[in-house]
Parts: C-alpha cells; sequence; structure tokens
C-alpha cells in the first residue's frame, strides 16, 4: 500500500470514530477502531485514559449528551497521523462531570489528533471549549 492510500484508510478511521462512535453512540465501533493499548490524552484531565478509562468517560459522555453529533469541519492526514477539526452539538440531559443536566443545547468546537496503525486507533489527542461549554451550561458566567 502506498502512502497516499494509508493516509486516506486513516482518514476514514478517524471520520468514522467520530461519526459513528462519538456522534453514533455505537460502542461495537468502538471496540472495533481503538487498539488494546489505546492511549487517549484529554486537555485538563491529569493522566492518560487507557481504553478502558477512554470507554468509561464515552458512556457518560452519552448518557449525559446523548443526541450529540459531531460536524466534521476539516481533515488533514499525514503519515500516522490525523487532525479534525469539530463541531459538537448536542443536549445536556444527564449529569456531565459532576454537573446536573440543564436541558440546555450546546455547541462546542475542538480539535482531535488521532494516531492510526493497521486501521486502529493506538493514541488520541483532544482539545475543545470546555469553557465555552460551561459558559452555555450556565456554570460559568460569560465574560
Amino acid at each position: 500500500i502506498d502512502a497516499a492510500a494509508t493516509v486516506a484508510a486513516n482518514k476514514a478511521v478517524a471520520q468514522r470514530f467520530f461519526t459513528e462512535v462519538w456522534g453514533g453512540g455505537s460502542e461495537a465501533v468502538a471496540e472495533e477502531l481503538l487498539a488494546d493499548a489505546y492511549v487517549g490524552h484529554m486537555t485538563g484531565n491529569p493522566a492518560a485514559l487507557d481504553r478502558a478509562g477512554w470507554l468509561e468517560f464515552f458512556r457518560a459522555f452519552r448518557v449525559a449528551l446523548p443526541d450529540a453529533r459531531f460536524t466534521i469541519e476539516d481533515v488533514v492526514g499525514e503519515g500516522d497521523r490525523v487532525v479534525l477539526r469539530l463541531t459538537m452539538r448536542g443536549t445536556h440531559r444527564g449529569v456531565f462531570n459532576g454537573i446536573p443536566a440543564t436541558g440546555r443545547t450546546v455547541q462546542v468546537v475542538g480539535v482531535s489528533i488521532e494516531r492510526v496503525v493497521d486501521g486502529r486507533i493506538v493514541e488520541g489527542w483532544v482539545t475543545n471549549d470546555a469553557l465555552g461549554m460551561l459558559q452555555q451550561l450556565g456554570v460559568i458566567p460569560p465574560p
């Protein structure tokens, strides 16, 4: 397989991760796409998450924002890395990071970098507008 084909395949994996897993709630696809030794890095989270920790966070996220949908605004791939610029929209219907459901709709932008090896995500880094989300939820006053 040539480098361009590998990058295209890696981009397809990362896009499925956000459309079918994060946005569609599919744990089955998460099990398929995440490597057993997956490591996830999240801005604001002091320690990296292993696969089990990521699944626990994902389940809590889907309870808190059951209708969450992700729009992929940009996708850039090079080597084993895929960078996605994303917009998440959802309704806060369950406890999220200790914040009781507000019923408010949120729109949060973020960037995720996925490292894909042999069709599976082995490592990921994500950062998003957590402050903006807290303001939209009414937890922190807007500036």
